[in-house]
């Protein structure tokens, strides 16, 4: 049983600033997420996205940001359950919750914050023939680690952020062997330097860039060999590959949580704006899996909720103490 002061589910960035936060109230906290390591979408999905909301970085990217939030949570020696889902919830009689994961690891804590984003991610699947008989075969739908592509045949879809800079980035590199883009429209949802980039690299021959069409088929035996792609004017035509990437999202759901009596809506969990808390007394819900009047769905909203809920929490730990707000910039972290 692992023991803590605060369970945080969910290793994102809002989870990690809150261990900087609670740590300055000598609170400690043990986080739970389901992906191998910490940082959440950030790390997961677009570690080399830039993000430019972050107040005093004009711009940072998200891997970046994920660095410094846990050099910044370091000092408060957190701990973590990666890898785990976290499935059930208990009340004990003292007061107390054990959160159980889907490997039976028991956490137990007086406080827990869920901090999970958005939840659960599932990938947006095309309607192709055949698709899941080649998932791992040649088939995925995020790229976890470029090296995997190196020296290889690509063919991504999409036109979104995801499908530009990974393209950009597996030809730019000279990581992949070849990368064909293919989007069904003309125009593209990303960010306009990118989708100019593509451009601009499928004019030097560096992408094959292929608009107005869908990847229709998946053709191998055992494996993915090459694609059928349905252009809107020119009909079929087959691409050679070894791999198929559609990069079209994620859905989220908020997974087990959704069945542990939160006040849910449009899929997200209902908070009291004093504080952050949830119908459950001694939980709170932090990020963007939470929903208010006005809600925005803002890293930087994200760190305030979590401050706000942390200063709750020290009340409902420490009933008999009260907490005086003190300055970083005259204490420094140590002088709490």
């Amino acid at each position: 049983m692992i023991e803590t002061d605060i369970i945080i589910i969910g290793a994102g960035p809002v989870g990690l600033f809150t261990i900087f936060e609670a740590g300055l109230l000598k609170l400690k906290c043990h986080l739970i997420d389901s992906l191998p390591q910490p940082g959440g979408q950030c790390s997961e999905i677009y570690p080399k996205k830039p993000i430019y909301d972050i107040p005093g970085f004009p711009t940072v990217m998200a891997g970046e940001l994920i660095d410094n939030l846990m050099k910044q949570a370091a000092p408060f020696k957190p701990g973590f359950t990666l890898g785990e889902a976290a499935m059930t919830i208990e009340k004990t009689e003292e007061d107390q919750f054990i959160v159980t994961t889907i490997r039976g690891t028991k956490h137990k804590a007086p406080i827990v914050m869920v901090a999970g984003g958005l939840g659960v991610f599932e990938p947006r699947k095309p309607p192709i023939p055949s698709l899941t008989a080649f998932e791992d075969k040649g088939v995925e739908y995020i790229i976890k680690d470029p090296e995997f592509y190196r020296g290889k045949r690509c063919v991504i879809a999409g036109g979104g952020d995801s499908a530009l800079d990974w393209s950009i980035f597996l030809a730019e590199k000279k990581i992949a062997k070849e990368v064909v883009l293919v989007h069904r429209s003309s125009s593209f949802r990303g960010h306009l330097d990118s989708v100019q980039r593509v451009i601009d690299m499928a004019g030097k021959g560096e992408i094959k860039l292929i608009t107005e069409a869908e990847v229709t088929g998946i053709n191998g035996n055992g494996k993915v060999d090459s694609v059928t792609i349905t252009h809107q004017k020119d009909g079929e035509m087959v691409q050679e590959t070894d791999h198929f990437i559609p990069l079209f999202g994620l859905k989220p759901s908020l997974g087990p949580i959704a069945d542990w009596g939160f006040e849910i809506e449009k899929n997200a969990i209902v908070v009291d704006t004093l504080d952050y808390s949830t119908n459950i007394p001694g939980i709170y819900a932090i990020g963007d899996v939470n929903t208010y009047t006005n809600k925005l769905k803002l890293i930087l909203c994200g760190f305030h909720e979590g401050t706000m809920a942390v200063q709750s929490a020290f009340a409902r730990i420490h009933p008999d103490k009260k907490n005086i707000l003190k300055y970083t910039t005259v204490n420094g972290i140590t002088g709490f």
